[in-house]
């Protein structure tokens, strides 16, 4: 999540910031008018590179906490090996993969349109 944003906020020009504390903003409104807006890009893909990996892991889970709680990659591992519910793990799998390719849809849609503000 660090780098993303890293990323993006190593490109980020302060003299924006500058110019909205010359035009009497606070600082709440330079970080929500100003900061987040250049900066939402990095958050997003450091979000989704949180987020999927935390999908499918479900060793790290089992073994850190005890398997005391469930996690959507356990109960998908469940139904396939222990429950021999293949129909629900495969229709949890799916729903698991729309989720994901929703959110890299927004993603892609977010920057080409921040993309598009820019030129």
């Amino acid at each position: 999540m660090v780098l993303p944003i890293y990323a993006s906020m190593e490109r980020f020009d302060f003299r924006f910031v500058e110019a909205g504390f010359d035009l009497y903003a606070t600082r709440l409104k330079v970080l929500r008018k100003i900061i987040l807006p250049i900066i939402k890009p990095g958050i997003i893909a450091g979000s989704i590179l949180v987020f999927v990996p935390s999908l499918g892991a479900y060793v790290t889970p089992r073994i850190l906490g005890g398997g005391k709680r469930m996690m959507i990659g356990n109960l998908i591992e469940l139904q396939f090996g222990q429950g021999k519910n293949w129909p629900l793990g495969a229709a949890l799998a799916v729903t698991m993969l729309v989720i994901v390719m929703i959110a890299l849809i927004i993603y892609v849609r977010i920057i080409q349109k921040s993309e598009n503000k820019n030129d």
